[in-house]
């Protein structure tokens, strides 16, 4: 429904820093390493309208990685693959160049891929249009420079500086030029109309098979996947429709200890995933089944817990690891070296054979409806009075703990807050108590739940 603009060119001219551009925040890393952007990175952005009043339109803009890179894990090949089918997709490419260094013969190979494929759509209702982009404007001294593009033949380019936002507005009028948003189905919807529906975050260490799984969602190749640790470095969000659930499975790049980081690129991917950990709705958890459970699990578990996220335990690569276990075995073990997610459905899948995967993803959809669902406060008081005839606080210093009442205060995370004479008395453990009756007696019983304290006539304090 949304249009696909697509921006490409050879490596380095600055393709992720004008998506980060529009986007308005920070999409795609940006490094000076060639070859960061492997996978077609997208995000939903809003093109303001011409006049004072007017209608925003919203459209999906991807980025891909540079052509013609020299990929340091023999990479290229599927780099390349993947800009053809965002190109295969694309309503307006952006074909950006670098205006400080000029024009490179990669650049001329560029241009003569895009007239190709512009021939090869030429089929296509309105064709495939090319804005050219010349980036790195960032003085007037440039702007000469930036007029070598017309040289690869397709017309006046917007000079930009995707580190300044120089021209931006001049940019948007390109490309409402070049969209016709009117005929456009959906472009003109609310943003909240549009959005990304359920946010699913693929999380787990190197080689679990995040990716294949995130291509086996999507039925398409969507991301690359291969033999090699390490293959993706950026969060790439994929908007997928399964039997009209709109949804979003975010493919995060693979963690491992912090102490074995190697550069700063491999920071930036860890902390893209912690970050897509904190904004997902439902994570899952991926275990690769067939090496055991590690350190870098169980940070991965803590994480987790930390935000309180809904999480199905997905155990991978099934198929070449149940000869030597049942799945009750299997079970055993991971409440054995995770023990503190033992709560959590566990889905067993192989993601490159596509067998289990709807199991994993109507779990999933479960967890986020228990995740939104809201208690009434007599029923959670109901509860609460049960709870304490079961099994009432210790004393502490001859003082009683006393809960006055409880109410859900919050979803996703379901938030129950109780109003006591002093959060201090109520120590670690029955604190867990109270977890583990809750997660038993309310609809709660496979996700997180946020537990607070508050002093009847004080401030919150968090337990």
């Amino acid at each position: 429904m949304l249009p696909r603009i697509v921006i490409v060119g050879r490596p380095n001219v600055g393709k992720s820093s004008l998506l980060n551009m529009l986007a308005g925040r920070r999409v795609s890393i940006v490094d000076p390493t060639a070859g960061v952007t492997r996978d077609r990175i997208s995000t939903l952005i809003e093109i303001p309208p011409a006049e004072r009043g007017g209608v925003v339109r919203h459209a999906e803009l991807i980025d891909t990685g540079g052509y013609g890179v020299e990929d340091v894990q023999q990479l290229t090949a599927e780099i390349e693959r993947q800009i053809a089918r965002g190109l295969a997709d694309a309503d307006l490419v952006l074909f950006v160049v670098d205006a400080q260094s000029g024009l490179m013969p990669l650049d001329h190979t560029v241009a003569k891929l895009l007239r190709s494929e512009s021939a090869q759509a030429a089929g296509r209702k309105g064709g495939r249009p090319v804005l050219m982009v010349t980036n790195k404007v960032d003085a007037e001294k440039h702007e000469a420079e930036a007029f070598e593009s017309l040289k690869l033949g397709f017309g006046d380019p917007v000079m930009v500086s995707a580190n300044t936002g120089h021209n931006k507005h001049e940019l948007y009028d390109r490309i409402r030029e070049h969209i016709d948003f009117d005929h456009r189905e959906g472009a003109d919807n609310e943003a909240s109309d549009i959005e990304t529906g359920i946010l699913l975050a693929m999380v787990g260490k190197r080689n679990a098979g995040k990716s294949t799984l995130v291509n086996a969602l999507a039925g398409d190749e969507r991301v690359i996947v291969s033999e090699q640790e390490g293959t993706t470095r950026d969060s790439v969000d994929v908007r997928i429709e399964i039997d009209g659930q709109v949804l979003t499975a975010i493919d995060t790049a693979g963690v491992r200890k912090r102490k074995s980081l190697a550069d700063d690129i491999e920071f930036y991917s860890y902390h893209r995933s912690l970050r897509s950990i904190r904004r997902a709705d439902v994570c899952l958890l991926l275990i690769d089944s067939t090496v055991p459970t590690s350190q870098v699990d169980r940070q991965l578990v803590t994480e987790l817990l930390r935000h309180h996220r809904p999480t199905v335990i997905v155990v991978n690569k099934w198929d070449l690891a149940e000869k030597q276990y049942t799945q009750e075995e299997y079970v055993d073990y991971l409440d054995e070296s995770i023990k503190a997610m033992t709560y959590a459905p566990i889905a067993f899948i192989s993601a490159k054979q596509g067998e289990g995967v709807r199991e994993m993803l109507a779990m999933a959809m479960n967890l986020y409806e228990q995740a939104s669902h809201r208690v009434s406060t007599s029923e959670m008081n109901q509860v609460i009075e049960q709870v304490m005839e079961e099994r009432g606080p210790s004393s502490k210093g001859g003082k009683r703990a006393k809960i006055y009442y409880g109410t859900q205060t919050d979803v996703r995370p379901p938030t129950i807050t109780l109003f006591v004479n002093d959060p201090e008395l109520f120590d670690n453990n029955y604190q867990r108590f109270l977890l583990n009756r809750f997660r038993d007696l309310l609809p709660f019983s496979e996700v997180p739940i946020h537990l607070q304290f508050r002093q009847r006539g004080r401030h919150a304090v968090e337990g």
